[in-house]
């Protein structure tokens, strides 16, 4: 076991690089410093003098990758990439180009973002275990038929159409939760009844047919027919032997889910007006703000590495026959 964990760490690190290279190339293969301190200044003509004085008080005086004017090993590591990335393995996020802390937006925006993500999550997870269940536990009837055809709807929706019609039927006409915005502490559960039942129902139709997928390839195992025979009901069998055999696949799904339980969803954050990661990432992207993107990105790269092996060593709880080497 701690063999497997070391070795997995030791595999992190070459991913979370790659991952730093590449965000950094293709944010600076769209943007130059020069771009990003007129963004910032606020102004389309300003003069070079102005722009450069910005570039030296938030460091993207430097070259890209290769400092040619310095000597020795400052030649690599006077560099944008070095100062503005590589820092990153040490959970140094600096600052933002509006000069406000990283960490400390992320640490204050975060729980926002869990408000919203953690009942979604898991309500979600159970009504879609749920639904898939009962058309399992009623299929070759017309209710499965009927109940496939509406997740197959359901899922060609466009996740928009949930949030502009949830803010206009429940919000507008019948006034059940505020559009948008958000409440700090014990008032913050009216604004969040709307985002949370969209954030569910959008993904109904596509989580549904996935874990009714699951479910029908177990119903058909051995187990299953050995279960059968020793006069189980079918409510038994689905539950007592088919639903834990599914785990492994259904904790395989999950993983994806674990950054945006931190990072927070951008879609719904920004539509509702919640002030959660992903409408700070959306309003960075906007303004070209390489820290806080590179952060971002870093942080859900870091989430899912640690989701993926959290997901390993959750197997051996659900199956003994799992073996982790």
């Amino acid at each position: 076991m701690i063999a497997y964990l070391i070795r997995r760490l030791l595999y992190a690190v070459p991913i979370l690089l790659g991952v730093n290279l590449i965000t950094f190339a293709l944010f600076f293969m769209v943007n130059t410093p020069d771009d990003m301190a007129r963004i910032q200044l606020g102004a389309k003509h300003v003069t070079a003098e102005a722009i450069a004085r910005w570039k030296v008080q938030h460091g993207y005086d430097k070259p890209l990758f290769y400092n040619a004017q310095a000597e020795g090993g400052e030649r690599l590591t006077q560099t944008l990439f070095t100062q503005k990335s590589l820092s990153l393995f040490a959970l140094e996020f600096g600052q933002a180009d509006d000069g406000r802390s990283i960490a400390r937006e992320i640490q204050t925006r975060m729980w926002p973002s869990l408000a919203v993500a953690m009942p979604t999550f898991f309500i979600g997870l159970a009504v879609y275990l749920a639904t898939a269940l009962m058309l399992v536990f009623f299929r070759r009837s017309r209710l499965e038929l009927a109940g496939v055809v509406m997740l197959v709807v359901l899922m060609s929706i466009s996740g928009l159409f949930y949030v502009i019609g949830g803010q206009f039927v429940l919000g507008k006409l019948w006034h059940w939760a505020p559009i948008s915005g958000y409440a700090p502490g014990l008032e913050a559960w009216k604004f969040l009844v709307l985002p949370v039942l969209v954030g569910v129902v959008s993904g109904i139709g596509e989580s549904g047919r996935f874990y009714r997928a699951l479910f029908l390839e177990e119903i058909h195992q051995d187990y299953v027919r050995t279960a059968r025979a020793k006069g189980l009901s079918e409510a038994r069998v689905l539950f007592n032997h088919i639903l834990p055999n599914a785990a492994i696949p259904i904790l395989t799904g999950v993983v994806v889910v674990l950054p945006r339980l931190f990072l927070g969803s951008l879609v719904i954050e920004s539509f509702f007006g919640v002030p959660g990661l992903g409408s700070y990432t959306i309003d960075a992207i906007q303004a070209q703000d390489f820290g806080i993107v590179r952060a971002m990105v870093f942080l859900g790269s870091l989430l899912y590495i640690v989701g993926l092996v959290l997901t390993d060593l959750s197997y051996t709880l659900v199956d003994p026959r799992v073996r982790l080497q």
